[in-house]
Formats: structure tokens, C-alpha cells, sequence
């Protein structure tokens, strides 16, 4: 009998991760690469590649018919899509549903359902999970107007169909409102196709916490804690944790509920994250969003709870019902996520791309690093900066916080230059050390700050 063959269309660590679980299941692996990636690390431990086009994504990592037809040629059972490209993108798990191709990743439908964030917020609300107050889709100026006059500024701009920071604008005075508007539905449209925004009450005081869960095809789903976000960027993430510090019990509990209800009420299937907010002044928290794929941040879930979520994936989308209960469920010490990237910090984090020439990565028994790279390896223009994520654990978070030091501090880069330095001054920061921060902590306090070091 010939082993399960597992087609990557994804690149970079993920990819890398990905053949690791696909081997520990004895699963082949095909890996989709464009011009750029042919000597790539996963390129090097996959089984067998294919190169589908030249650099640019909208040629390569992003043509489906190029996708599906590679994992036709290639006997493939299934594809992976890993998380970015088309991870969250329909049409991919809707095409592998006509080839007969198994999708490592939730059905079509519920990737539509809940990629529009209109219908993810209505779908939240008839589970009875705290919605933040808001608008449905604007139709019209008008309709803006009227809302922001009913909720109050600030208020969020964001667009309908995407996420990732694209579409999103704050709006503190009513006279800023229309170029607010403008801005935001332009660039919603040229980023994701559709140009529809809803509006929120902005939260000027949040943090950022999310639920990993995990849904088989026999109606289980449970939940693997959750993770705090809120060292973030341009509402791109920095670093992440699990579990989120200084929460009461009472709201754990309260939002661990909340995402659990409403991916049931989906009859949600294999891997997802359902993302909230909380508002540090009310101690309440709010939907957000739901992902609808692995996640960057999921190696700290996995540090805590001792589950390979990868290994989950193939396991449910082959068939399987989920390995584990709820019950069956613990949470040991603490782990934190730190991503590496090449970029530099002190010029408006402008990528760094350029090969690397000499690479040594920390190691250790509280030491985990995910990545692709390797002396030599040259980081691409074409991709994101991603150099590799750096996960330390301890049985407490000052004791992970002290690895994850140590970690930075012997992670040696040279050729292109990172943000290590600036991850370093962020994690030894007062408010980090108490864990006393909000989503927009990294912009309004400590890059000005940094921006200041010699």
C-alpha cells in the first residue's frame, strides 16, 4: 500500500514544518516552489518538488488551477495550504472538493461564512458572544455618519472581506471621518477585491486574545487555551504568549466558552483560531475574528499542551476523529513567541533582504526555533521578512522570559540585519516584565523609545 501524499502549497518555516509532521506520519511530501524558492530548505527536505512559476505570487503560491493541477500530476492525496497565500482563501478548498483532493483545513462554506467579517460578526451574535458595538456593512457615507453619531468616537474603520491591518483606520473627530472613509475603502478594495467597511467603537485600551481550537468531522471540538497577541504592530503581531497573563478565571473561562459555542455552531472542522478582544477598562471582551487556519503563533499553544497541532490537522483531514477530549487537555509552565524578521527596526522596519552569512540558531531544553534559513540562504525581496520564530518556555513566565533572553541573545545573524535588537529592548521593558500592556503599546510607547537608543 502506497504511503499518503501530502502537496505543500506554502514556503518558508510553515513549509518546514509541515514535511517534519507529514515524516513523523510517514507521509510523502510534494512541495509547490516558485523560481526563487528551488533551494529553499523545504525545497532541500520534501520529497519532491515542483516549480509552478516565477517569483511573483500572483504566478506561483497564489495560482490555484497551477496548484491543483501539480497535486493531479503528482498523485497527491492532499494539499496543505500552511497559513498566508491561500490559506483562508475558498476557492482552494472548493477546487480540491471538485478534484477529489483532500484540504488539510476547514470546508469552503465555512471559510466563506466566516472570511466575511459582516457574517462572522452576525454568526457570533446568534451564539449569544459579545460583539463590540458596531455597524453592519456601509452602504453609504450617510450610513457612516449615522453610526458614528450613534456609538461615539473613536471609532475603527474596517474592511468587510480582509484583515491583517488593510482597510483599518481610526477616526477620533468627526472631521476626519470622510478621508477616513475614503482611505480605507480604497485601499480594502485594492487589497482584497471589495471594498466594504463596517464600523466599530474603537477600544483604546485592549488587549489581543485568542483561542486555538481544534474540530473533527464527528461534531467535536475542543479548545487548547489560549494566547495573548498584543505585542503587535500595525496590528501585525511581534511576539506572542501563552497563556495570557493577568486574566481573572472568571473571563478565561467566559471567552474559552465563547469560542468553543461558536465553532460548534458551524460545525467547525480541523484547525482555527477564534480571535477577541478585551477591553482592559471594562474587563469585557468582544469577537473579533475567526482564522481559519494554523496560525504563526501556534508553537507556544503546543509548548504548553504537549499537542503537535500540525499532526492534528493531517490526522482530522484524513479521516480521523480527534486523538484527545477535552478533559484530556493540560496546561503546563509558559511559552513565549518572539519572530525574527529582517528588517530594520530603526528605518520604519524596511525589509533587509540579502544572503546570510553566517546563521546559528540558540539551542536548549526550554529553546525552540522554527525557521528555513541557513548560513548561505539568501532572505527574498519577493517574500515576507520572516527569518524564523523563537519559542522559550519555563515552568513560569519571569523563568520563560529568561530563556526567551537567552535565546536572543546567542541567535547569531549576520549579512542582513533583524529586529533581534529591538525584540531584545522590547521584552526587557518594564510594562512587558508585568505583563501591563495594550495592542497599541509597541506604537505609542516603546518605538518612540527605542527610536531614541543610540
Amino acid at each position: 500500500m502506497r504511503k499518503k501524499r501530502v502537496l505543500i502549497a506554502n514556503r518558508g518555516e510553515i513549509a518546514v514544518r509541515i514535511i517534519k509532521a507529514c515524516e513523523e506520519n510517514d507521509f510523502e511530501t510534494v512541495l509547490v516552489v516558485s523560481e526563487a524558492d528551488k533551494d529553499s530548505l523545504p525545497a532541500i527536505l520534501a520529497d519532491k518538488v515542483v516549480c509552478i512559476g516565477p517569483p511573483q505570487v500572483n504566478l506561483s503560491y497564489l495560482n490555484i488551477p497551477m496548484i491543483i493541477t501539480t497535486a493531479l500530476g503528482t498523485g497527491a492525496d492532499a494539499i496543505h495550504p500552511g497559513y498566508g497565500f491561500l490559506a483562508e482563501n475558498p476557492e482552494l478548498p472548493e477546487a480540491c472538493e471538485k478534484n477529489g483532493i483532500i484540504f488539510i483545513g476547514p470546508r469552503s462554506e465555512t471559510m466563506r461564512q466566516l472570511g466575511d467579517k459582516i457574517r462572522a460578526r452576525n454568526i457570533a451574535r446568534q451564539c449569544r458572544v459579545p460583539v463590540n458595538e458596531g455597524s453592519e456593512g456601509l452602504s453609504s457615507f450617510k450610513d457612516v455618519e449615522t453610526t458614528a453619531q450613534e456609538i461615539g468616537f473613536p471609532i475603527l474603520f474596517k474592511a468587510a472581506a480582509g484583515g491583517g491591518g488593510r482597510g483599518m483606520r481610526i477616526v477620533t473627530e468627526s472631521k476626519d471621518l470622510k478621508s477616513a472613509f475614503d482611505m480605507a475603502s480604497n485601499e480594502a478594495q485594492t487589497a482584497f477585491g471589495d471594498a466594504t467597511l463596517f464600523v466599530e467603537r474603537y477600544l483604546q485600551n485592549a488587549r489581543h486574545v485568542e483561542v486555538q481550537i481544534l474540530g473533527d468531522n464527528f461534531g467535536r471540538v475542543i479548545h487548547l487555551g489560549q494566547r495573548d497577541c498584543s505585542s503587535q504592530r500595525r496590528y501585525q503581531k511581534v511576539i506572542e504568549e501563552a497563556p495570557p497573563s493577568g486574566l481573572s478565571d472568571d473571563l478565561t473561562n467566559k471567552i474559552l466558552e465563547a469560542a468553543v459555542v461558536l465553532a460548534k455552531s458551524i460545525n467547525y472542522n480541523n484547525a482555527g483560531t477564534v480571535e477577541f478582544l478585551v477591553d482592559k477598562d471594562r474587563n469585557e471582551f468582544y469577537f473579533m475574528e475567526v482564522n481559519t487556519r494554523i496560525q504563526v503563533e501556534h508553537p507556544v499553544t503546543e509548548m504548553i499542551t504537549g499537542v503537535d497541532l500540525v499532526k492534528e490537522q493531517l490526522r482530522m483531514a484524513f479521516g480521523h476523529p480527534l486523538s484527545m477530549n477535552q478533559s484530556d487537555i493540560k496546561f503546563k509552565g509558559h511559552a513565549i513567541e518572539c519572530r525574527v524578521t529582517a528588517d530594520n527596526a530603526r528605518d520604519d522596519f524596511m525589509p533587509t533582504p540579502g544572503r546570510i552569512t553566517r546563521f546559528v540558531v540558540p539551542n536548549g531544553n526550554n529553546i525552540r526555533v522554527d525557521t528555513h534559513c541557513y548560513q548561505g540562504y539568501v532572505i527574498s525581496p519577493y517574500y515576507d521578512s520572516l527569518v524564523g520564530k523563537v519559542i522559550a518556555t519555563g515552568d513560569n513566565r519571569d523563568l520563560a522570559l529568561e530563556n526567551m533572553r537567552s535565546a536572543l541573545s546567542n541567535f547569531e545573524v549576520s549579512g542582513v540585519e533583524t529586529n533581534i535588537p529591538f525584540l531584545q529592548f522590547l521584552i526587557n521593558q518594564p510594562d512587558f516584565i508585568k505583563g501591563d500592556i495594550n495592542i497599541k503599546w509597541i506604537e505609542n510607547s516603546i518605538l518612540p523609545k527605542f527610536l531614541e537608543t543610540s
